[in-house]
């Protein structure tokens, strides 16, 4: 994977002119989804750039700024990353996908990573090629601001910012309230995409035990697979929603560590429901190669039975296959019928013993 420069380094590509390396105005940069500024937890006008936004509200002495930004490259995190002095190793994560959960605090903000999940609809749970699809949430709190990066399509803060513009009095408590939302409205995701999937573990169930249905193990590994990804998303942020709610944190006001605990307590349960649809698929894995072996067991022994049937007509035919004169009954008139009538009589009586023992 190449290199990506780090912000000090586009700093000093450009040391000559004392400025940044020339970036896309946020005004004209889809990358920017949305910018704006909050006084008293209502909107003002759209931000055009970051640095004037975060000089207007702190020459306000209140309020603080919400920029959101959607798979940003390295270039359009710089001025956002000089106007709220972001820290340039939190910015290279923000750039780089594929984070694991975490906290990170530096002087001037703390980073937070989340994963977002979402469940693909699929006709059954033995035709799916992918059931959870995966993606991150990054957010950049401050004093006075708050920067959410995203990483994929299904991980949008569109509807939760109108939800929330509609509740003055939540924005008023600051940027520690936007990182409170965002984070139940993920976790309430994940109880969505658990409940779902539990539908697919339930049917994968009952095909189990169905003795007229034919699964493989192959489809109960890609939905315990799917299971995995859906726990390395969830399974690591039960530690940094714990420091969040406990810890005492200079960006995260004592009102909002209250709301914390309840996320906390909400991914926590999630979180044991997952590990429980580990063991379950586990389970099931063991009961469909226990019912191979059983299958394969029964199999053996209608062949070996069918096997010493057989062995009776083949051992008298080849006793008097071997032409001596001097045999048994072999020059009188009714010897051939009587070695028939034995060699049937025979095999059905080890057909029906073999039969009665469950061989057959």
């Amino acid at each position: 994977m190449p290199s990506i420069p780090s912000l000090s380094a586009l700093r000093r590509g450009s040391r000559s002119t004392g400025e940044l390396a020339p970036v896309p105005s946020p005004a004209n940069n889809s990358v920017i989804v949305d910018c704006a500024t909050y006084f008293d937890g209502v909107r003002q006008s759209s931000c055009e750039r970051p640095d004037d936004a975060i000089a207007r509200v702190r020459a306000h002495g209140s309020g603080f700024v919400w920029i959101g930004l959607k798979e940003p490259e390295m270039a359009d995190m710089a001025e956002v990353a000089t106007s709220f002095g972001l820290h340039e190793l939190a910015v290279e994560d923000a750039i780089n996908a594929y984070q694991r959960a975490k906290i990170e605090q530096y002087s001037s903000s703390l980073f937070v990573v989340i994963k977002t999940v979402k469940y693909v609809e699929h006709e059954s749970a033995l035709k799916a090629v992918e059931i959870v699809n995966s993606g991150e949430i990054m957010m950049f709190l401050g004093a006075d601001f708050i920067v959410t990066v995203r990483h994929g399509d299904h991980s949008g803060l569109a509807g939760l910012r109108q939800d929330l513009e509609r509740d003055p009095a939540r924005l008023a408590l600051g940027p520690a309230a936007v990182m409170h939302a965002i984070a139940d409205r993920i976790v309430d995701q994940y109880l969505a995409v658990v409940e779902s999937v539990e539908d697919d573990i339930d049917e994968m169930e009952s095909l189990v035990f169905d003795p007229t249905a034919i699964l493989r193990t192959e489809q109960i590994y890609l939905l315990k697979r799917e299971v995995l990804e859906l726990r390395r998303a969830i399974a690591p942020l039960s530690a940094p929603m714990r420091r969040l709610a406990e810890m005492p944190n200079v960006f995260v006001p004592p009102e909002i560590r209250t709301y914390m605990r309840d996320v906390e307590d909400h991914l926590q349960q999630v979180s044991e429901r997952v590990m429980a649809f580990d063991e379950i698929l586990t389970t099931l894995v063991n009961a469909v190669l226990a019912q191979v072996a059983t299958r394969q067991n029964e199999d053996m022994r209608k062949i070996s039975a069918w096997a010493a049937i057989a062995l009776v007509p083949t051992a008298v035919a080849g006793i008097y296959g071997m032409n001596f004169d001097f045999m048994p009954e072999l020059h009188w008139t009714f010897g051939y019928p009587l070695a028939l009538v034995l060699i049937a009589g025979i095999c059905v009586l080890l057909y029906r013993t073999l039969r009665k023992r469950g061989w057959l």
